[in-house]
């Protein structure tokens, strides 16, 4: 009977994985709606402002769910589920809730601990009460001296305990910060550690290993560069400070189930700052240290709300482990045999959208556990975002996808540092920066100081630690330098050395070339072209008071006029259906109403003042259809859809925009160019949702339409956003403008477009010398690229080669005069 039975949940689940690869929206092999591998029955919701997936493990032939709220160290109304093979989400009626992330299988009492719950191979749940042990669980790992009978479970604010597996008594090692907090309210984290907001815990080599990214500071939730998190180890009587920098995964080859050898396996933790990622390895009671650079920088943030539990996880099988990790946007292959002796192979996979906060394999499926829709967006507010609020209630979902999927969403460009503006000693040598896995790499250096010096670039070329020199280059005081690797070099890692004293930039590019379509992918079908004047619209909101559908205050729109606002609601079955409600079609149409006048559509550009007051400049799309769309408040500039990050469209394209506290516009990336006229756009259960559609679109299996035909939203998951087409545009900071000698343009976004032209022209009638100078850091620090001579009457026209990436240029004329700067983005 049970060979039947396991016969059966296998067919299941290979119907399931297989049915991820055919994209749009359709029922699976038992009748389960899904929309590019997001089944709307499964999003959870709480009472909370966030709802995010703390976890996500197969086991006793179910996956276990645990969502979490923002700060709930005694319990809330967020909940353990239990997914049936069948894909039947059951509540468990032993739901604690809190701010869970944890999670670890015990093999000697096959038991899996997560969140604040033992679960038992027959799938029967015990939970740990909050009032034995409060806090915020953050990580369980294996216990130093009794591991056969005992876990440690650690909390966010440091609060550590031992408990026993068998009865589950609770042993306070430290107390919950927390706990402090109800005698002082003054209090802001636990006075036992350096930095704030713990992430991960693991446990080897005779110690537990214990990482915190924030910094409880008024100055760390305004900035993203300050002195914040910290890497630290336990030796059962001390902590010791290993590192104080942002870290969040700590975790070995073991995985889930800590590791096999634990005297002599090695321990991983990532991190960052504000240079790059950072990756830890310990072994032989040493660590070592190595950067890697980032796909996004929505991710910042000194506080640390921004990074929510990036994992490496073993996707593979027992016989053959595929470990991948999530780190700043992307998914990284990464070898499960790194070591100190061998740091080789790891690899970009492909960037992502979505805030991942646990993934899995289950059967031949991967498993994401996401955060998608807070109703509280906590520090996230800009101007350009008007008075918009925040999810009605908290909402996310899973998100199930082929094994490969990790391989083909956005493309692998990414960039970092190992210095920025930082003074160096003499002989001082940079950490190891990754070298391979990218077609194209380069690396801007600027020497700041005033005397001249040299660097020496080394490379690792097998990752076994034995390095050799392979250029050096001289550099006056002050001087920049463009750096192209031949395609052929090869080598695991870089570094720099300083051969001088000095103060030093060096950040490293690279990428792969773009090879989308313009196109867009046929699931967009039925979205309005910018051109169409009459379409349909709406509103959207994501409705509070556990009523778990979104309203949409509907309209019909004739040019740049919207009419006939009328509420709809869309249910967890995708039903879109009229609704007598006035008092939610008021609340929508007046606190999700598009802002107007928060950027300067010009005939060059897009100008953009932050809510810092510094000026950026971006690129237009060619239909001039937009121009008059965006002045009119037609449509939506920026919203959250993936908690604490911002999706930007404007003038035809989709960029990902980080929070203001991660550096806001000078990050921003672009994702996708199009040529729709999107009136608005939101997240519901784990979807993202966009109205502007064609009043009568054509069938599309990602367009939901009304029974009535007078409301239509399109559905899919916001990944989707990388087939809509590859990042285009024109335009320039200058067009027939007047400008001043050596005054620099506006900041020009060039970061991460491809097949880029560039023509210099001005109205004077002598030449003139124009400077282009880029910022490749994206924090101010300017290097001069090329100098161009234009003649009088004529046009310099300038292709950018495809190994030159930074993130802004700008224009500076040697003298007064008329001058053009015109770019166009193919």
């Amino acid at each position: 009977m049970k060979n039947v039975q396991l016969a059966k949940a296998i067919l299941i689940i290979l119907c399931v994985g297989c049915s991820q690869s055919v994209t749009g929206q359709h029922k699976d092999d038992n009748q389960l709606l899904r929309i590019s591998g997001i089944y709307p029955h499964l999003a959870y919701y709480n009472n909370e402002g966030e709802c995010g997936t703390g976890a996500v493990v197969p086991w006793a032939d179910r996956l276990w769910v645990i969502t979490y709220g923002p700060h709930l160290p005694d319990g809330s109304s967020d909940k353990l589920y239990e997914i049936t093979r069948d894909l039947q989400q059951i509540v468990r009626e032993e739901s604690l809730g809190g701010t869970p992330a944890n999670r670890l299988i015990h093999k000697e009492s096959q038991q899996l601990f997560i969140g604040p719950y033992a679960i038992d191979d027959e799938g029967t749940v015990r939970a740990i009460p909050y009032s034995q042990m409060a806090g915020r669980h953050t990580g369980t790992a294996r216990h130093l001296s009794d591991p056969e009978n005992k876990v440690y479970y650690a909390t966010m604010e440091e609060g550590f305990y031992e408990v026993d597996v068998n009865s589950l008594a609770v042993n306070t090692l430290y107390p919950d910060a927390n706990r402090a907090r109800e005698k002082d309210k003054m209090a802001q984290h636990s006075p036992l550690l350096p930095g704030a907001h713990g992430k991960g815990a693991y446990s080897g080599q005779g110690v537990l290993v214990y990482s915190n990214n924030g910094e409880a500071t008024r100055e760390a939730v305004q900035k993203f560069d300050v002195t914040s998190g910290a890497l630290m180890e336990w030796d059962g009587q001390d902590w010791t400070l290993v590192r104080r920098n942002q870290f969040v995964e700590v975790t070995g080859p073991g995985g889930i189930y800590g590791n096999a050898n634990p005297e002599t396996d090695p321990i991983w933790a990532t991190g960052w700052d504000h240079k790059s990622i950072i990756l830890a390895c310990r072994q032989n009671d040493t660590w070592e240290f190595y950067r890697l650079p980032k796909a996004s920088h929505s991710y910042d943030g000194a506080h640390g709300w921004n990074t929510e539990w990036p994992r490496i996880r073993n996707i593979g099988t027992d016989a053959n482990p595929d470990y991948m990790m999530t780190m700043h946007g992307m998914f990284w292959k990464f070898p499960g045999t790194f070591s100190h002796e061998n740091t080789a192979g790891i690899r970009p996979r492909s960037a992502y959208l979505k805030v991942v906060g646990d993934f899995t394999r289950w059967g031949d499926q991967l498993v994401f556990g996401c955060d998608d829709s807070a109703n509280k967006e906590f520090a996230n507010k800009r101007s350009l975002k008007g008075k918009i609020e925040g999810a009605g209630q908290s909402n996310s979902n899973l998100w199930f996808t082929t094994l490969d999927k990790p391989d083909h969403l956005g493309p692998t460009h990414a960039e970092g540092a190992v210095w920025v503006k930082e003074d160096v000693k003499a002989g001082e040598i940079s950490e190891p920066f990754l070298f391979s896995g990218w077609e194209t790499r380069s690396c801007w250096i600027k020497n700041h100081a005033e005397a001249s010096t040299s660097f020496t670039l080394e490379v690792d070329t097998n990752g076994n630690g034995h390095w050799k020199s392979f250029r050096t280059i001289e550099m006056a005081g002050g001087d920049a330098e463009r750096l192209v690797f031949p395609s052929d070099l090869p080598g695991e890692w870089v570094r720099v050395v300083a051969n001088d004293e000095a103060n030093v930039t060096a950040q490293f590019y690279y990428g792969d070339k773009d090879d989308r379509s313009v196109k867009p992918n046929h699931m967009f079908q039925g979205l309005a072209h910018v051109s169409e004047s009459e379409t349909t619209g709406g509103l959207l909101y994501s409705l509070g008071d556990n009523r778990r559908t979104m309203g949409i205050a509907a309209c019909a729109y004739n040019g740049t006029e919207a009419t006939d606002y009328t509420f709809y609601e869309l249910d967890k079955n995708l039903q879109l259906a009229p609704k007598d409600d006035a008092a939610t079609l008021n609340h929508i149409t007046k606190t999700f109403a598009i802002p107007t006048n928060v950027l300067s559509v010009e005939e060059s550009s897009i100008l953009i003042t932050d809510d810092k007051g510094r000026r950026w400049r971006l690129p237009k799309s060619p239909e001039k259809g937009f121009d008059a769309l965006t002045k009119a408040g037609a449509l939506r500039l920026a919203r959250e859809v993936s908690t604490e990050r911002d999706l930007f469209n404007c003038h035809g394209t989709f960029y990902e925009l980080p929070a203001e506290n991660a550096d806001g516009f000078a990050k921003v990336r672009p994702v996708s160019s199009h040529t729709y006229r999107v009136h608005d756009f939101a997240s519901y259960r784990g979807l993202l949702i966009m109205s502007g559609l064609t009043e009568n679109s054509a069938e599309n299996s990602h367009i939901i339409k009304s029974a009535d035909g007078k409301a239509a939203l399109w559905a899919g998951a916001i990944d989707d956003l990388w087939e809509m087409g590859k990042p285009t545009g024109v335009g320039g900071p200058w067009m027939n403008t007047e400008v001043v000698a050596e005054e620099p343009s506006d900041p020009y976004l060039i970061a991460f477009y491809s097949d880029r032209t560039l023509e210099l022209s001005h109205q004077e009638s002598h030449p003139v010398t124009i400077r282009v100078e880029a910022d490749p850091t994206g924090t101010g620090i300017w290097m001069n690229y090329e100098e161009f001579d234009v003649p009088a009457g004529e046009t310099v026209t300038h292709v950018f080669p495809e190994n030159f990436q930074a993130r802004w240029v700008r224009f500076v004329a040697n003298q007064d005069a008329q001058v053009t700067t015109s770019l166009t983005y193919k």
